[in-house]
């Protein structure tokens, strides 16, 4: 019978990148799933029917995209905040692009034949206040995150990573959500003080209980990548500016 393979804790800046096996697979779900969240489901405005309350709107977008902060805690875990960092420059670096390809794709003058334009501009078209807004909460937001749950680990030992993923996100969503909303909507058309108020804690409770509703996953995945990389990742001594790429 193969024996499981035995977890070693060591110091971030002790890791040999050649020897991590899955790092760029987890970096390129972060990545595909922070885009896709954002083109399909930013755009669209769902509703659910909830006893007691009736009809209630959302966001489309909040089904997947809080995905991006759970991968986000399983890459701080498992491979360390500067592994971490990277992946979130390549993220935004990643949307930056999906941006401006979007912007200059719809600004394409349509064929006199392609009737599609004004569909096109509804699903693609970028309103530059959001956008900026968007990326700024989501830099902010996942270095928070990211931030947050590496030192917890190296407080608790190693214990209790339910408490450092919920605990990451309430602190991360926190950020995002603070900078996105007032960014995005205060004093824009339709949007009053109290309204931006409502959405941004709602739009967080709903981010965090989505954590919280995960957890399990996260444990379980956690819990595979560390037996697979036979690692256990802790920063000690680790620089925690996010204004750099490099490991």
């Amino acid at each position: 019978m193969t024996e499981p393979m035995r977890i070693t804790p060591i110091a971030a800046d002790r890791v040999e990148a050649g020897r991590l096996r899955y790092y760029d697979i987890v970096m390129a779900a972060f990545v595909a799933i922070l885009l896709l969240s954002n083109v399909l489901g930013a755009g669209k405005v769902a509703q659910v029917w909830l006893p007691g309350i009736g009809d209630w709107p959302f966001g489309a977008g909040i089904l997947f995209f809080p995905i991006s902060y759970i991968i986000g805690d399983v890459l701080t875990e498992v491979y360390g905040y500067a592994r971490a960092r990277r992946v979130i420059w390549v993220g935004f670096a990643a949307t930056l692009f999906m941006a401006g390809m979007a912007w200059v794709v719809v600004a394409l003058p349509p064929a006199p034949d392609w009737r599609n334009q004004a569909a096109y501009e509804t699903v693609f078209g970028q309103v530059p206040r959001i956008v900026f807004a968007s990326m700024c909460a989501f830099w902010a937001g996942e270095f928070v995150n990211s931030y947050v749950l590496a030192r917890m680990k190296v407080l608790t030992a190693g214990r209790h990573l339910w408490m450092r993923t919920i605990g990451s996100t309430v602190a991360g969503q926190a950020v995002d959500s603070l900078i996105f909303y007032p960014l995005a909507f205060w004093g824009a058309e339709g949007w009053t003080p109290h309204l931006v108020v409502v959405v941004l804690f709602t739009q967080w409770a709903l981010k965090v209980g989505w954590e919280v509703l995960l957890t399990p996953l996260t444990y379980w995945v956690v819990g595979a990548l560390k037996r697979a990389e036979g690692l256990d990742v802790y920063d000690r001594g680790t620089d925690f500016t996010p204004f750099r790429a490099r490991v």
